[in-house]
């Protein structure tokens, strides 16, 4: 399993606090672009074999072993009630830390890190209603297409992480 591992200096995330921009790595699900904090992306890496878990919830894809520690995977897609897709040589698992847990999430692809200001992050809309609202935090403006930032933390609700600490403890 190769690894690209996202490094995210103390120095530089202050920085670009006092500075008002943040840095994002966005990825692609379901032809849009969503978006986390660089700071919750441990690392990115290639699709390798996931160990099903029986009787978890459908998005809970399995457990990886990365580097001698068993973490959960999450399928996004299910996640969020958008059908399965076809996993591709651009899929990826994304490491990410919830709720002081490391899990990794399944995307169809990762796209960049991004540099956006603040200034660029608009509220969501409040009439718009439905695919995890809760989860939407802001919409990035970029020049050709609008990117929905994502709080990783709120994807996971309580439940949903004992499931996976369950998964885990099963695995």
């Amino acid at each position: 399993m190769s690894t690209a591992v996202l490094e995210a200096p103390v120095r530089e995330h202050q920085l670009a606090k006092a500075t008002g921009t943040i840095q994002l790595v966005s990825f692609r699900l379901a032809q849009e672009e969503y978006g986390i904090e660089i700071t919750r992306v441990r690392e990115i890496i290639l699709m390798g074999a996931i160990t099903r878990v029986p009787q978890t919830p459908a998005y809970v894809k399995g457990l990886i072993n990365l580097r001698s520690t068993v973490i959960p995977v999450i399928d996004l897609r299910i996640r969020f009630g958008l059908p399965e897709g076809e996993l591709s040589d651009e899929s990826r698992i994304m490491v990410v830390n919830v709720g002081g847990k490391t899990i990794g999430i399944v995307v169809d692809a990762v796209s960049e890190v991004l540099r956006v200001s603040t200034e660029q992050i608009a509220p969501p809309p409040p009439t718009v209603v439905g695919l995890g609202t809760e989860y939407v935090t802001g919409l990035v403006k970029l020049e050709k297409q609008l990117l929905i930032l994502l709080d990783i933390d709120r994807v996971l609700g309580e439940e949903e992480q004992e499931a996976l600490a369950d998964a885990v403890t099963a695995g």
